[in-house]
This record gives C-alpha cells, structure tokens and sequence, in this order.
C-alpha cells in the first residue's frame, strides 16, 4: 500500500503558522482580559448618581450604561430596585420599546408586590402603545385598524390587567382613556377581517367574529356595525329566524345604523332578499 506523506517543509511551515496564530489568540485574549472596565471601583452610590445627573440632563444613553452596570455589579444593593425602574424609563425615552417592555416585566416578575409595581405594568403598556403608534399612524393614508395589531393588542391587554390589579392607581385614568381608543380600533380590525369573510362566502366565521366584538368590545363604536355582520352572516347561511333576532337588538341600539331602511336590512355582501321586522 502506497503511504502519501506531507513534504516536511510544508509540514514545518503549516505548524509554524498554527503556533503563529495560536500566540496570536492568546495575545488578543490576554489584551481583552486586561482591558480596564469603566466602572472599576466605582461604588453603587456613585453609579446611580451619576446615572440619575445623566437622566436629569437626558443623557438616556449614558444613563442606560449605568444603570446596566449598577444592575449587574449591584443585583442586591440598597438601589437596586429603583435602578430597575429608572432603567424602564431610560429605555422608554430613547424609544426602545423592546428593551422597555423587558425590563418592565422583569420588574414585576421580580418584585410582584413593589409600590411601584402598578409604574411598570403602565410603562409596559406605553411602550406597546407607541410601538402601535409610531408602526402604523404615520401613515396617514392607511387606515390602522386594517394593519398588523399585535403591538396595541398587547397594549390593551396590559391596561386593563393595570386597572384590574390598580383601579386606583395614579395612572389608571390613563390608561383608561387609552383603552377606549385601542377597544374602537381593534374591534374595527375584527370587523375587517368579518368583512373579507362575508365576501368569501364563509359566513359562520363572520357570524363569530361578529359576536366576538360584541362580548368583548361591548361599549366601541363598532358593536352596531358587529350586530349588521352577524345579520348579513346569518342571512348567507339562510338562518333566517336568527338573522331577524339579532337584527331586533341592532334596531333598538342603532335604528339609524347605515344598513337600515326603516326596519328593513339591506344586505351589502350577501345575496339574500330584504329583511324586515
């Protein structure tokens, strides 16, 4: 059997460069490990307060290295909660709605039972909010309610978990007033989806959507237009005893609703004749 073996000069050479590159490693990696840290010997005082001079002066990002230090080198220290909350803040004010939902569920997963527990969950639902705004409202041309809405979902469900949890806390009002925007807008997005149902014929699935905004959005503006779906949902699927029900309670509530004449409803989607009570 023909045994091939590597030339000893080239041998001698590929082991040459290996050493070069492993001392070269060692080089980098004993540099990186004696590069200074910032914040070597400063005391946790001293940490916060330059953090809290740095927020005064709405250096966000200065206060963000700070605080981040104070939080790592200082887990247990005397400012380490209030750190956290800062550092919410901080996050919030440099527009990082991400960074400021996390730290925000951190703080409360950490500390359920903090005074300022209810500041948290607030500022979770802000960041959410804005992500939704500054995602979707900029561009005026498109209606928002017909957009991706995970962002305000989140933030509606955060503002109610608030008011649930601190019905009399100092930010509950509002956050009261957000969710009644964010209640009309995302039950405006399920009536667009009820709407493209109707249109494809499948009219059981606009029927439960229809009903979905009415359990669960009760007091926004689109509840009639829900009660028109789940009318114009029935008359496709040819329940008309149910239709003329539902069609009862959208008269009593809207009788000037865009789909009546009188007491007569006027399918816009389905191929159905009038139906009257």
């Amino acid at each position: 059997m023909r045994v091939f073996t590597m030339p000893t000069r080239l041998a001698a050479l590929l082991l040459a460069s290996t050493l070069l590159v492993g001392c070269a490693s060692n080089g980098n990696q004993e540099q990186e490990e004696e590069e200074p840290d910032e914040f070597t010997g400063v005391s946790e005082s001293e940490l916060y307060e330059d953090a809290r001079e740095a927020l005064e002066r709405g250096s966000y990002t200065s206060a963000i290295t700070r605080l981040e230090a104070l939080d790592t080198r200082y887990p247990f220290g005397s400012r380490a909660e209030q750190a956290q909350l800062e550092l919410i803040y901080a996050y919030y004010e440099t527009d990082d709605w991400e960074a400021t939902r996390a730290a925000a569920s951190r703080f409360i997963r950490l500390h359920p039972s903090h005074p300022q527990a209810d500041y948290a969950l607030y500022m979770r639902g802000l960041a959410s909010w804005q992500a939704g705004r500054f995602s979707l409202e900029r561009l005026r041309v498109i209606d928002i309610s017909k957009r991706d809405l995970g962002a305000s979902r989140e933030a509606y469900n955060d503002f109610r978990e608030l008011i649930r949890l601190y019905p009399d806390s100092e930010y509950a009002p509002d956050a009261e007033q957000r969710l009644i925007y964010l209640r009309n807008i995302l039950a405006r997005h399920e009536l667009h989806v009820a709407d493209f149902y109707l249109r494809k014929g499948a009219y059981l699935a606009a029927v439960e959507r229809g009903r979905w905004v009415v359990e669960n959005y009760p007091r926004s503006e689109a509840t009639s237009d829900a009660l028109a779906v789940m009318v114009e949902g029935y008359l496709g699927l040819e329940m008309r005893d149910r239709a003329r029900e539902t069609l009862n309670v959208l008269i009593e509530n809207t009788p000037n609703h865009e789909r009546l004449s009188g007491r007569t409803f006027r399918p816009q989607h389905v191929d159905a004749n009038l139906l009257s009570v």
